[in-house]
């Protein structure tokens, strides 16, 4: 982005003073990189699963062998009609069944990683990017949207409804709301019965209560400028997070991620 400074906002939507824009924002959006960093951090959450190796296995059998008119599998010694065992009958065994043993860790380099997170944190300061992901930016007063510090004190959610609204970025809250709906399927049964859409990001120096308060608000999520990741700035491997930033947060950026490597 060509950006040289952005506006700093207070909690009424005024702007106070200038910030100098970090040489992170100009690293190039590369979207197949974010997507195998967000992977690679989403793998860590799958869970293992396996077959018993005697699963299919636990008869009696054997093959009447040929010259009976009838399949050559195992069957039943006891009665010496029913199929069982092998793969492709009832009751029989898995071909190549899933095994515990597997790795399901997928791993990233050191710097590609680090490439993920700077392209990541570059495609939240690009408008075309965001509105592209789904997010309502018409209102949005600047991007990066950079607000004072006064943000990471607010203790009620009340007040995180009133900022955000200020800064244009409520419609976004809205938006997530409207899309709350139960889940089709089994997964309602399995702790996950309602879902809804990927609200703002408000990104902190340091929690001083707006962590619980902005909590309670649909697809919004808060987290520290040291605790970044890709997954957080490009939720399901989309980057172009609406990101709102705390002044001490955007100015930690080039301390942080703005060394190359």
């Amino acid at each position: 982005m060509g950006k040289v400074s952005t506006k700093i906002f207070d909690l009424e939507g005024k702007v106070v003073g200038r910030l100098r824009v970090s040489q992170v924002f100009k690293t190039p959006i590369r979207p197949e990189v974010i997507k195998r960093a967000v992977v690679a951090i989403q793998s860590r959450r799958f869970q293992p699963q396996g077959r018993n190796p005697l699963a299919g296995k636990r008869r009696s059998v054997e093959s009447l062998g040929s010259g009976h008119g009838m399949a050559r599998v195992p069957r039943l010694r006891a009665t010496g009609q029913r199929a069982v065992f092998a793969v492709g009958t009832v009751g029989g065994r898995s071909a190549y069944p899933p095994v515990a043993e597997k790795k399901i860790v997928k791993q990233i380099p050191r710097k590609e990683k680090r490439l993920a997170l700077r392209s990541a944190l570059a495609a939240t300061a690009s408008k075309e990017v965001v509105a592209s992901r789904g997010h309502m930016v018409d209102e949005v007063r600047d991007l990066p949207l950079v607000v004072v510090d006064e943000i990471e004190g607010l203790k009620k959610t009340s007040e995180v409804e009133k900022v955000l609204l200020k800064l244009g970025v409520w419609p976004d809250v809205y938006r997530v709301k409207e899309s709350i709906k139960e889940r089709a399927g089994k997964g309602k049964r399995r702790g996950r019965r309602m879902k809804h859409a990927v609200g703002p990001l408000l990104v902190i120096a340091q929690n001083k209560g707006v962590a619980q308060a902005a909590g309670n608000l649909p697809g919004v999520d808060v987290s520290t400028v040291k605790n970044l990741n890709a997954e957080l700035l490009a939720p399901g491997t989309h980057p172009g997070r609406l990101t709102v930033w705390s002044r001490s947060a955007f100015e930690k950026l080039d301390e942080l991620f703005g060394g190359g490597g």
